[in-house]
């Protein structure tokens, strides 16, 4: 087994040789990745599927269609967005350009999440190489077929110098932390995002945290309660509600809670409500500490549909709870999972007061016509990103930037914001040697006071 240490000192020596600054070599690895995800779709669906029992469309709708789609974003825009790029510069510099340099940071670490296992940890690592990085990525070990294929895949295809999928737990993820890199990208938990950003900070490395929080979606009275309810129930049972960025809980207009909770309860009778029901779109529960955090919130009275589990299988069927309050037991962490629970309100500022109480989350969505309502809600809570009318879909489009703020994340990623997230930015002044103002040489004076005043 190659050491870690030995790693990032052939990427280093990789990076220092400029060959990662080529705007072809970076598209023929990005070209390649692509071609080995492709030729081995099968294994990969078969690994994730005994991790959690996911579907071959399920994973490529999560998965890989986006893993492809971010590859055919910087194929495409690479170039361009490698380019200097011209600012005007001002009369106090006259003659003179200016120039925006993009350059890569050097080699990054990237430590992917559980959840969506292939996604969360090749996405990152595909801007990373795209702006000319070199890559180590630790995939978590808690899904550990999709760890060891991954792993393998990309091993065994590429060259350790630019890219190298480290396998592991604590001890792994602890001495991938004390090594100086250039960027360290983290998705996961915010206690656990606390750990790394304080062990970057012993090398000033800059991280980028992909976290989650407790995501709100607003329901008002003028929505349409039938695709209200199709498209929340979905966004919030895929993957078996175990998405940063799922609906975590739901604030309705208490006019039309009734009619909203019957919608729901239609909705999620479309999935099973138990384990002896085979379906293809329905999800275990990653592992049994996780399913024994979710089951204690089932025995509560307020459960009002669903409830059920088997701890055996990892299943706990669609669940609703109903006249939640913000001091119940569930209001108080992330629930990642297939439980929503439902709280009311009268007036709209009542509810996002009680919202801006906790933690920004990564997610707001609102459901509704009202503008000036809808409006109201982007403009007062903060968030990382959100959709009105829709759950999930705003990670999908490469023109918006997905990360959290506050206790959510920092910085962002997909497309052209994760170009940016794994490069500088170089600024540089060029001036000319046929001109040069005497304003700025001593002896001063007066007069060169008043025409610096009006200069600068």
């Amino acid at each position: 087994m190659i050491g870690i240490k030995e790693v990032f000192s052939v990427q280093k020596f990789l990076f220092n040789s400029n060959e990662t600054k080529s705007i072809s070599f970076r598209i023929a690895h990005l070209k390649k990745l692509k071609e080995v995800i492709q030729t081995n779709e099968l294994a990969l669906m078969k690994a994730i599927h005994e991790d959690f029992g996911k579907s071959s469309i399920e994973t490529y709708i999560t998965e890989l269609s986006i893993i492809y789609k971010e590859i055919d974003y910087f194929i495409k825009y690479i170039k361009q967005l490698s380019k200097p790029k011209k600012v005007s510069t001002s009369l106090v510099n006259f003659p003179s350009r200016g120039y925006i340099i993009p350059e890569p940071l050097g080699v990054t670490l990237v430590i992917g999440a559980w959840n969506y296992p292939y996604q969360l940890s090749l996405v990152p690592a595909i801007a990373a190489i795209a702006a000319g990085n070199t890559a180590i990525v630790k995939p978590s070990e808690l899904p550990k077929q999709t760890s060891a294929v991954l792993a393998d895949l990309i091993n065994s295809h590429f060259p350790k110098e630019l890219i190298y999928v480290v396998e592991g737990g604590i001890d792994e993820t602890t001495d991938l932390l004390a090594l100086p890199f250039d960027k360290i990208f983290f998705t996961g938990s915010t206690a656990v995002g606390k750990i790394v950003y304080a062990a970057a900070a012993k090398n000033l490395t800059p991280v980028t945290l992909e976290l989650g929080g407790k995501s709100p979606t607003f329901v008002l009275k003028d929505c349409d309660i039938v695709l209200t309810a199709k498209r929340l129930v979905w966004a919030k049972l895929l993957n078996a509600g175990q998405t940063c960025v799922a609906p975590d809980y739901v604030l309705v207009e208490s006019s039309i809670k009734e009619a909203l909770v019957t919608q729901l309860k239609f909705e999620m009778d479309k999935y099973p409500k138990s384990s002896s029901e085979q379906v293809d779109h329905y999800l275990k529960i990653i592992n049994m500490n996780h399913f024994d955090r979710l089951a204690k919130f089932l025995g509560s009275p307020k459960v009002c549909y669903g409830g059920k589990v088997d701890r055996d299988q990892r299943f706990i069927s669609p669940t609703l709870l109903d006249e939640v309050n913000w001091d119940d037991e569930i209001m108080q962490e992330e629930i990642f999972g297939p439980i929503l629970p439902i709280l009311s309100f009268d007036q709209l500022e009542e509810a996002i007061y009680h919202v801006k109480l906790h933690s920004k989350p990564l997610a707001c969505y609102v459901y509704g016509k009202d503008k000036q309502k809808t409006n109201r809600i982007l403009k007062e809570v903060s968030f990382g990103g959100g959709a009105v009318n829709d759950s999930l879909m705003h990670l999908t489009e490469h023109s918006l930037p997905f990360g959290g703020v506050g206790a959510s994340g920092m910085g962002s990623y997909h497309g052209k914001s994760g170009f940016e997230t794994f490069s500088h930015f170089k600024s540089v002044l060029s001036k000319s040697f046929w001109f040069e103002s005497p304003l700025k040489y001593p002896p001063y004076s007066e007069g060169i006071m008043k025409l610096l005043k009006r200069f600068l």
